[in-house]
């Protein structure tokens, strides 16, 4: 029988999905490409037509799904009628930008056998969402609640220390001892920006009793 003949784009999306379903299920060490294009039932030279390495797959995932996050955050940061100090409530109260998809995909990071996917993730959330972080700095600057000399570096070492020191279960930390960094950030933050104290509460709302 003749093999299906798929639109480029939809293959590659394809392939992009069943590594995705994959590595969720059974951890990107666990996953190989043979295990891929079986789920897919094509052949090896496909796979390859696309893509030169599994971890070519793991860049594509992660960059699609930092894709619809640094669209939400850069759409945040583009609008007008908010002030600096609004926008970074609205992008980091939560400490999850994104939707439910997001989370799902943070929770099945944290899993150990997805390290390499985890770390991979990281690097390229620093890297591609501090110029929208930036961006918001030096509308901070210009309404004086900011002052700022370096946005883009000083965003990407906040980034850089919340992402490995807050990373889920990583360094084994209680809740209480979490809480606790986090209040810590949030000190760190407003400092390394110049805001006035308190200003960043909304990242450690009091607990309700």
């Amino acid at each position: 029988m003749a093999r299906t003949s798929k639109n480029p784009d939809d293959r590659k999306q394809e392939i992009i999905d069943t590594a995705e379903r994959l590595f969720r299920e059974n951890g990107y060490k666990n996953t190989s490409v043979d295990a891929i294009i079986g789920a897919m039932n094509v052949a090896k030279g496909t796979f390859y037509y696309y893509f030169k390495s599994k971890e070519a797959v793991l860049e594509a995932i992660v960059h699609r799904t930092l894709d619809q996050v640094v669209a939400q955050a850069r759409q945040l940061a583009d609008e007008p009628s908010l002030d600096a100090l609004t926008k970074m409530q609205m992008l980091l109260a939560n400490s999850h930008i994104g939707g439910a998809d997001t989370r799902e995909k943070a929770d099945y990071l944290n899993l150990p056998e997805n390290r390499e996917l985890h770390e991979v993730t990281n690097v390229q959330t620093i890297l591609r969402l501090s110029p929208v972080f930036a961006q918001i700095v030096e509308q901070g600057n210009a309404e004086g609640v900011f002052n700022v000399a370096r946005p883009l570096e000083t965003v990407q070492f906040l980034l850089a220390s919340s992402q490995f020191l807050l990373d889920g279960g990583l360094f084994g930390f209680s809740e209480a001892e979490i809480r606790q960094r986090r209040l810590s950030m949030q000190d760190m933050i407003e400092k390394s920006l110049s805001a006035a104290p308190g200003s960043f509460d909304f990242m450690n709302p009091t607990e309700e009793t």
